[in-house]
């Protein structure tokens, strides 16, 4: 499938095993940190922290990414199928709530060999599938069965805004398919006597300046489709990094009064489970050292 790689919704055909793709991927999976990881949705951290696995490059070309030295700048180590695998039981080694895979896209069908492999060696916690949203319905497929948790953005509403922010097109039809896909084949979300999240799809959905309108057609169409069964995380850390420093109307963090007009209606719309982000300070700290 690599030879002809239709793996994302860019379905671009090139030959991964010679070439990069537009994702800027190759035949080699490529992470740029393993770590503990306690500051996610606290239905997935936990007390125990997320076993988070960063993979490098994205098909996504974000220009506000807060990690974009790997997903737009490929800073990362290229390794075998069978390390990544290592890298899981490893993970579940350390005593984490679930293995968290973090823009995996590029790399799905290395990860189904990782996960089945990790499974023969006594993997057995939960798989998160910790994505963009702008996936492929037929790739989302192959994963059934392997994925316990989908963690999808759903960024845009205004199909205009992923151009101009992500250079990708028909983002909205392209991630509401694949969130509907993910929800067929893990349903409402599960939760264990300690509040964690053992199967399920909770989608996220990052606030950004001057684009508030954008946010409440994105939680209107949850309700619409949704209702109350699947979490909503609402995200309020944006800061301006990478490209967004240099673009007018993303240079500058949100102001209280964007953010309680969102949390307003979120409110008013009666979405009952799942999470919204304080407004804080510090978000630059929490953007971690890629070293792996």
């Amino acid at each position: 499938m690599l030879e002809k790689c239709t793996i994302c919704p860019h379905k671009c055909g090139i030959n991964r095993n010679k070439n990069i793709g537009r994702c800027k991927s190759g035949k080699e999976v490529k992470i740029a940190l393993y770590s503990i990881h306690k500051f996610e949705e606290p239905c997935i951290s936990g007390e125990n922290g997320s076993g988070t696995i960063f993979f490098s490059n994205c098909n996504m070309n974000c220009i506000y990414c807060q990690n974009y030295e790997i997903s737009q700048l490929g800073k990362g180590k290229e390794i075998s199928i069978e390390k990544l695998a290592e890298i899981m039981l490893k993970q579940q080694e350390k005593g984490v709530e679930n293995i968290n895979l973090v823009t995996p896209t590029s790399y799905a069908l290395h990860i189904i060999e990782a996960i089945k492999i990790a499974k023969q060696n006594g993997l057995k916690i939960p798989i998160v599938y910790n994505t963009n949203g702008y996936e492929n319905v037929e790739t989302l497929k192959l994963l059934d069965g392997l994925v316990d948790i989908y963690l999808p953005d759903l960024k845009y509403f205004d199909n205009e805004l992923g151009k101009k922010y992500s250079k990708v097109d028909n983002y909205f039809e392209i991630a509401t398919k694949a969130i509907k896909e993910m929800y067929r084949q893990v349903g409402q979300p599960v939760l264990d006597e300690n509040g964690i999240m053992k199967k399920g799809l909770m989608i996220r959905h990052l606030i950004l300046p001057n684009n508030i309108e954008n946010s409440k057609q994105i939680l209107k169409w949850l309700k619409d489709n949704f209702d109350n069964n699947v979490y909503v995380s609402i995200m309020a850390q944006y800061f301006p990094t990478y490209k967004a420093k240099e673009t007018s109307d993303l240079n500058r963090k949100l102001t209280q009064k964007e953010y309680e007009e969102v949390e307003q209606y979120l409110y008013d719309l009666e979405l009952e489970n799942g999470y919204i982000q304080e407004l804080g300070e510090h978000e630059e700290e929490y953007v971690p050292k890629w070293d792996i």
